[in-house]
């Protein structure tokens, strides 16, 4: 049999239709032949068939029980029925069952080929958009957020039951540990999932122009507003709004978020007609806003206002039960985009993967990953082929852990870490901290790194 042609059922009683539809049509399709319902039946659970062409009448037998059949399949075959009795209430009955087409006997040929290879492409299409759709479901749903721990599985239940609700979500986490995504899977797993969404990194944008982001803005507002802007709010009515690092937002742009919250309305800058949005905020911030109430550089009210839901995302240290399931998702990835073939972790670099405490989380290990596939020479990633943070990890350099360094203090180590592991590049160090260089610049002042 010639495995590279669709597969073809063709079920009748009589030897000589069998066999000459055979003949006909063994050029484009790999034949099978049965003669009553039983062997019909047999060769379907046996074989991967595309397309069954089934006559109604088979002797004692009836046709349409192999079309009830192959709709209990998955993936079913295409039916289609033959008949010699034409009738419409027997084309209409063998189609509301699900064959696909029916035909009249005697059968043209030229007709009924026809036909089976536009059922084919008709079923090509099907599958095709079926694989799509499994595809943009792992990309941007919940099977983007990689995780067998209790710690997960806490986080896809939370994750599943707010979804489809309109509360205003906070999550918290360091950076690198995916909240991105996990915002990303709350709205395609809601019902505003065909509708925008729109990511704003607060962080990354001066106070004035984060203002007119968010809210847009009229032809000269301000200097350099040359035409007038559409802001994110007003663009992703009906969707959801994700504001990262919500932490950075100053004073004046948080009364102006709190009245959208409040009320679903804003103003452009430079204009005085209100606009109105429905729009579902998920906020994310590495910083502890509590505490920045209690020292006045965040406002109380907006506080209570994003913190209706609120999903604490577990540093990668803390779910190390993950990460051999982490660095084989990208290990598989970057292999492929790589052309590297199938390559593996030698047992000398997953301990190192396992023993290490990620400071910089899931963004660090699929960083630590990329790099040993690019500089594996053979068809196993070696100890010396991963970072230098990793290679070195002899204890030199002491482990962040949660029982001996406060927050601030795990910060800091962050942030010396990764510019260690950037050679002091601070625009890499920043990206691999998932922060701005603005933001990095605050921070070294902070902790007197500069």
């Amino acid at each position: 049999m010639n495995e590279l042609l669709p597969t073809l059922l063709i079920v009748d009683d009589e030897k000589a239709t069998r066999e000459g539809l055979r003949r006909a049509l063994e050029d484009h399709f790999d034949i099978y032949l049965a003669t009553d319902e039983t062997s019909a039946f047999n060769i379907l659970e046996a074989e991967k068939i595309d397309i069954v062409l089934t006559d109604l009448k088979l002797g004692g037998d009836n046709g349409m029980k192999i079309v009830e059949k192959c709709q209990s399949l998955s993936p079913a075959p295409l039916t289609v029925m033959m008949t010699a009795y034409g009738s419409v209430e027997t084309a209409v009955e063998a189609m509301r069952r699900g064959a696909y087409d029916y035909v009249t006997k005697p059968v043209n040929i030229d007709k009924l080929e026809m036909l089976l290879l536009r059922a084919l492409r008709s079923r090509n299409i099907e599958t095709e958009n079926r694989q799509l759709r499994q595809q943009i479901d792992k990309q941007y749903g919940l099977e983007s957020l990689i995780g067998n721990s209790s710690k997960m599985a806490e986080i896809f239940d939370i994750i599943r039951q707010v979804a489809d609700t309109k509360a205003t979500i906070l999550i918290q986490g360091e950076s690198g540990t995916g909240k991105e995504l996990v915002a990303n899977a709350i709205h395609n797993l809601s019902s505003r999932k065909n509708k925008p969404f729109m990511a704003v990194h607060c962080a990354a944008l001066s106070p004035q122009l984060l203002e007119s982001e968010l809210f847009g803005h009229e032809k000269g507002a301000f200097t350099g507003a040359f035409e007038k802007r559409i802001g994110r709010f007003e663009q992703a009515n009906h969707g959801t709004i994700f504001l990262d690092e919500i932490g950075e937002i100053d004073a004046a742009t948080q009364v102006k978020l709190l009245r959208v919250l409040g009320e679903r309305k804003f103003e452009r800058v430079g204009s005085t007609k209100t606009i109105e949005t429905d729009v579902r905020v998920i906020a994310a911030t590495n910083r502890n806003l509590a505490e920045m109430v209690k020292q006045g550089s965040f406002r109380e009210d907006l506080f209570y206002r994003i913190n209706v839901v609120k999903i604490e995302l577990p540093p990668l240290r803390e779910r190390k039960e993950d990460i051999p399931l982490l660095a084989s998702s990208f290990l598989k990835e970057f292999t492929k985009e790589n052309h590297k073939g199938d390559l593996r972790f030698s047992s000398a670099a997953e301990e190192a993967l396992q023993r290490y405490n990620w400071p910089g989380n899931v963004r660090e290990l699929r960083t630590a990953v990329e790099h040993g596939v690019v500089l594996c020479r053979d068809k196993e990633i070696l100890l010396k082929d991963l970072p230098p943070a990793l290679k070195n990890n002899d204890g030199s350099t002491p482990l962040v852990t949660s029982n001996t360094l406060n927050l601030n203090e795990m910060e800091k180590a962050s942030i010396i870490r990764a510019l260690e592991q950037c050679d002091q590049n601070r625009t890499a160090a920043a990206k691999l901290l998932g922060i701005s260089r603005r933001t990095l610049h605050r921070k070294l002042n902070e902790y007197h790194l500069e």
